[in-house]
């Protein structure tokens, strides 16, 4: 069955912009097909095609589910990387294995300091669809690294009422010279809310790294190799599935 995403679709039984193009002009809908459509928050509709063009696809609705959330919430913030195809290809993956937000900063040593993140967000759209999830991660651009730690509340909008009373657990995956952190599988607890820090290519400076730890970020490792940001953001998400995941 053809996936759609559509954010509104609850309120307009129809399909829009690129998802209504696609439908009419690329897979070529017609009356009568059925097709499955979600919003992005939790949500998936089977409908039933009743007209399409390429600017609107309107559709009736057969039948709403509501997909599971997570008990637990992920956010990886991470500077961006010189090369966009790596913070494209993080995006992705993170998306098809499961995360709620991902933040992008600016720190002393960040080589990009602009986000493109439209295209960003289409990336997550399509990779949501692939993996069959109904949850799009939220994709923001902070700013500043100092200023945003500073005004960094302790926990953000809930994804679901579920989440209001978990504990939010701060990290910063770092592996300095003098010590050697814990695994941050040994101290995420599960089913709590988890934001993971992850350095630019020349990583977080010793003033960045202290002013986290003033602000509850507990520095953690994710393995004794040094990772390319992309690779450590998508093991940390990876790590915390993984926490959860063996706490069942």
């Amino acid at each position: 069955m053809h996936l759609f995403y559509q954010p509104n679709f609850s309120e307009i039984s129809a399909l829009t912009d690129d998802e209504a193009f696609h439908a009419a002009k690329v897979l070529r809908l017609r009356e009568g097909e059925a097709v499955r459509v979600t919003d992005g928050k939790g949500s998936w509709f089977d409908a039933i095609v009743q007209q399409t063009h390429p600017k609107r696809c309107d559709l009736k609705i057969v039948q709403e589910t509501k997909q599971s959330s997570r008990p637990f919430r992920i956010e990886i913030a991470l500077a961006p990387t010189k090369n966009l195809d790596r913070v494209e290809w993080f995006v992705e993956k993170a998306t098809e294995i499961g995360i709620d937000k991902i933040s992008f900063f600016y720190t002393k040593h960040s080589e990009r300091r602009t986000m493109k993140l439209e295209r960003l967000q289409k990336i997550a759209v399509s990779a949501m669809k692939q993996s069959l999830q109904a949850y799009l991660p939220e994709i923001v651009e902070v700013g500043d690294f100092e200023k945003w730690i500073l005004t960094l509340s302790k926990f953000e909008t809930p994804i679901s009422q579920t989440l209001t009373k978990l504990t939010t657990q701060k990290f910063i995956a770092h592996l300095p010279n003098d010590q050697v952190p814990e695994h941050l599988l040994k101290k995420a607890l599960p089913r709590q809310n988890c934001t993971v820090l992850i350095g630019p290519e020349g990583d977080f400076t010793e003033a960045e790294i202290q002013l986290t730890q003033q602000n509850g970020f507990q520095m953690v490792t994710l393995g004794n190799t040094r990772l390319r940001t992309e690779t450590a953001a998508l093991m940390a998400c990876h790590t915390l599935h993984t926490a959860n995941l063996l706490s069942y």
